[in-house]
């Protein structure tokens, strides 16, 4: 799980909201509303409920779990009471604002109601938690159609009703009546009818009419076009696309239409990186750390970086600057069930090689197991991915927004190679390096590219202090 440390801002925040709640609802029956949890985000998905109805709850007991655009987050409940109602199912997504849940409040606690009399003149209210502007709401649904949005949902809310379809109005020409030397088979139906099947794709001579005479009607076209829809839905899986995913799928697209990438390859020999991991791995002072050649990788990186600090900057639409950022927070590509996700190590130049192998593993592991922070997936100035570990030898990866540089590591394989006058099997990989043409010309890029390649081939200078 993806847990946010909430700041005691967000919680005072929470509580007030709680309170003001309480002055609006008659007696002490309290509706808590979604709250935004950060960085202005619009809705979030109800991923898990914690409670449910009748079950009494403490102070701070955490309550549901949610999945915003970011994180998923668990929310505290600030007082104690009963539950009466969960307003929304698990798995819908809500705006914020949105009833979720009802509770009956303990009224054996007097310093709610103390609470609430100081904040009777109170007009500030949680972002998010008052009555939402319809003509923005309308318009944010019309221009980002990506999952359905609710309100609240209560159980006892009416099913809508599905409308039979309007009875079509075409006129077609008559059927000529089957001659002694082109008979046809015909069927009973009537023009609307007919209309009808063509557009839902029913073939009219497979049916069995239930009108007067065995006539077809529209009942009959919609029951069989139905069926249809049932055989055709068991061939296709739809997945509703919010939070994580969405999130990224709507970066890679602003970031590949954004930023003019380029992408170049270089071949690397790196049988000696793969020597000198077997012998770190031997020793006791590596015990217990992951090495691999994206660790060595990572380190190239970091220390080829101030030679060609382009590839650690950043394009400020905005001020219409270029920030060069003299530190490296390094994106490491990880795919979890969730998406793909790229949280970054801090400061990574500041590491030593066995350091910074460390830290990689937490990071990638904490995304793998939806314990990654916010600050782990934000923040990034470069990053690196592995599609070896697929057996893919190379790619052109794009470019995380924000970013100037990724550098991709491909497969390791057998290969003939020239040393010094002999053809010897070596074991070698292909890097790629996609950058951002606004910020790094091709000579830099080159430059940053082969000077990693120099120092995964001799890579003793990876692992010195």
């Amino acid at each position: 799980m993806i847990t946010c440390q909430m700041p005691r801002e967000f919680s005072m925040q929470l509580k007030s909201a709680w309170v003001i709640k309480i002055m609006e609802t008659s007696g002490s029956v309290f509706e808590f509303r979604l709250p935004d949890v950060g960085e202005g985000l619009e809705d979030a998905e109800i991923v898990g409920w914690k409670v449910s109805a009748g079950e009494k709850i403490q102070v701070n007991q955490l309550i549901v779990e949610i999945e915003t655009a970011k994180a998923l987050v668990e929310l505290p409940t600030p007082f104690a009471g009963t539950v009466l109602e969960l307003l929304v199912n698990e798995g819908q997504v809500v705006y914020v604002g949105t009833p979720i849940i009802r509770i009956q409040l303990d009224t054996e606690k007097p310093s709610v109601a103390q609470t609430t009399e100081l904040k009777s003149e109170r007009t500030e209210i949680l972002v998010g938690s008052g009555p939402r502007n319809e003509e923005t709401s309308h318009r944010k649904r019309a221009t980002r159609n990506y999952g359905t949005k609710v309100g609240a949902v209560r159980s006892d809310a009416p099913k809508p009703s599905i409308p039979k379809p309007p009875i079509l109005s075409v006129h077609e020409p008559r059927l000529e009546a089957p001659d002694s030397i082109n008979s046809r088979v015909i069927a009973l139906a009537k023009p609307p009818v007919r209309r009808l099947a063509r557009d839902c794709g029913v073939d009219l001579l497979s049916l069995t009419g239930s009108g007067p005479e065995g006539s077809i009607t529209h009942e009959d076209v919609l029951a069989a076009a139905n069926q249809m829809k049932d055989v055709a839905n068991l061939k296709e899986t739809r997945t509703p696309i919010h939070g994580v995913r969405r999130v990224m799928a709507e970066a890679m697209v602003a970031s590949a239409f954004t930023a003019p990438h380029v992408t170049e390859f270089i071949t690397v020999d790196v049988t000696s990186a793969i020597e000198l991991l077997d012998r770190l791995r031997a020793l006791p002072e590596f015990s217990g750390v992951r090495l691999s050649i994206l660790s060595l990788l990572a380190r190239a990186m970091c220390i080829a970086m101030p030679n060609t600090p382009e590839v650690n900057s950043f394009w400020d639409v905005e001020s219409q600057e270029v920030v060069t950022k003299h530190y490296i927070n390094l994106g490491v590509a990880t795919a979890t069930d969730r998406g793909l996700l790229v949280p970054n190590v801090k400061d990574a130049e500041q590491l030593n090689f066995k350091n910074l192998a460390k830290a990689i593993e937490e990071v990638v592991d904490a995304a793998r197991t939806k314990k990654a922070s916010l600050n782990q997936l934000t923040g990034g100035t470069m990053s690196i991915t592995n599609i070896g570990v697929f057996g893919v030898e190379t790619g052109t990866p794009i470019l995380p927004p924000g970013e100037s540089a990724i550098v991709c590591l491909g497969a390791i394989v057998m290969r003939p190679w020239v040393v010094g006058s002999q053809i010897l099997a070596r074991k070698v990989c292909t890097l790629s390096l996609s950058f951002d043409h606004r910020l790094v010309d091709g000579a830099q890029g080159s430059k940053f590219l082969t000077d990693i390649a120099k120092l995964l081939q001799e890579p003793l200078a990876l692992i010195a202090p």
